[in-house]
């Protein structure tokens, strides 16, 4: 019992650790995405960027972004096994968000989170191994980096990201069978299914099956797909700023940016809070975000453009259910996080309060 403890104390402790190395680039990559965005028109691309200074803008805000789920796995591994675990973390967590070869896909934060443990752990065991005193010294910058990026790398690519890749070609395909059925179930698993792993596999499968409708000229399923992005990073915004017991100083600061991120429908500003906390935050904003995506179907909202959040206010159809449906589900996840997280100062919470 003690070793699962003390395991599980490990995982928490790593998976702090990583939202606090990758907290700067989540806030960097978002405002400047927000101020660049905020000046950009709705296209049926997305949001159109015209000033070349905005455009430089968007990129350094993409690179934060970018460096983000790196940063993650890189610093829960270097929290679990020390140095040689880092680089190849970082290298497995940028191959989780970036998906390479033919038919595979990025499996995002929660790929990232998985490969940062992976690595930590078979670094930990790397360091048990009897060598001689001159490989030993090399060990940590030459053999173990290589092994492990090798060998799980490998794992990743051939083992983990071809069967995702299979499952969600066979989930689109389901829910274009599910289409012409009842608006309110779609509109509810799209929800969940965006906020499930905020911008990895399940969410990417959400928005190709909303594209492939707008091509055919269907818009509701979009829709529902673009209130749904916003709902993630506005509940934990606001929750952080109505019950402030609950966050440490460092997560009311987030919220504040998981606001501007959340009115230009990026999912990904509440990654961090989701790291923190999963066994409660990712069942909110699933809840939230179903009954958002149910109640934008069950209305007819239509979302003209491939992106989400208030910023696409003016080419949407049934504005007015558009802000409502982003508004209840918010609310509901809100409401959901109110009741379900502890005060900083309740004994589940007591290793955050040395953060304050």
């Amino acid at each position: 019992m003690k070793k699962e403890n003390k395991f599980f104390k490990d995982l928490q402790k790593a998976f702090n650790t990583g939202v606090s190395f990758m907290l700067p680039a989540v806030v960097v990559g978002g405002i400047f995405l927000a101020v660049a965005l905020a000046t950009g028109k709705a296209t049926d691309a997305g949001m159109e960027i015209t000033s070349p200074f905005m455009k430089n803008l968007n990129d350094l805000g993409a690179a934060g972004f970018a460096m983000m789920i790196p940063l993650l796995s890189g610093y829960i591994a270097n929290s679990l096994a020390g140095k040689p675990a880092l680089a190849p973390a970082m290298i497995l967590g940028y191959i989780a968000n970036n998906p390479i070869g033919e038919g595979q896909v990025k499996t995002g934060f929660l790929g990232a989170m998985i490969m940062g443990v992976a690595v930590g752990y078979f670094v930990r065991w790397c360091k048990t191994w009897k060598v001689p005193a001159t490989i030993r010294t090399i060990m940590p910058i030459l053999i173990v980096p290589v092994v492990t990026t090798f060998f799980l790398g490998m794992i990743y690519i051939y083992i983990i990201a071809v069967p995702i890749g299979a499952a969600m070609d066979w989930l689109v395909k389901v829910l274009g069978q599910m289409q012409g059925g009842s608006a309110i179930i779609l509109g509810l698993i799209i929800g969940a299914m965006t906020a499930v792993d905020m911008g990895g596999p399940i969410n990417k499968t959400a928005t190709a099956f909303t594209l492939a409708l707008m091509s055919e000229g269907i818009y509701a399923p979009n829709g529902a797909h673009r209130i749904a992005v916003a709902i993630p990073p506005l509940a934990l915004a606001i929750s952080t700023f109505i019950d402030r017991k609950k966050y440490t100083s460092e997560d009311k600061d987030l919220g504040i940016s998981a606001f501007f991120m959340g009115l230009i429908g990026i999912t990904e500003g509440a990654i961090p809070f989701a790291v923190k906390d999963i066994k409660r935050v990712l069942p909110a904003i699933i809840i939230g975000s179903a009954v958002g995506g149910a109640l934008g179907m069950a209305n007819g909202v239509e979302a003209l453009v491939p992106h989400g959040g208030l910023i696409i206010l003016p080419v949407v159809n049934g504005k007015l259910w558009y802000v409502l449906a982003m508004l209840i589900g918010t609310l509901v996840s809100v409401a959901i996080l109110h009741f379900t997280k502890p005060n900083l100062d309740e004994p589940d919470n007591q290793k955050n309060k040395a953060e304050k």
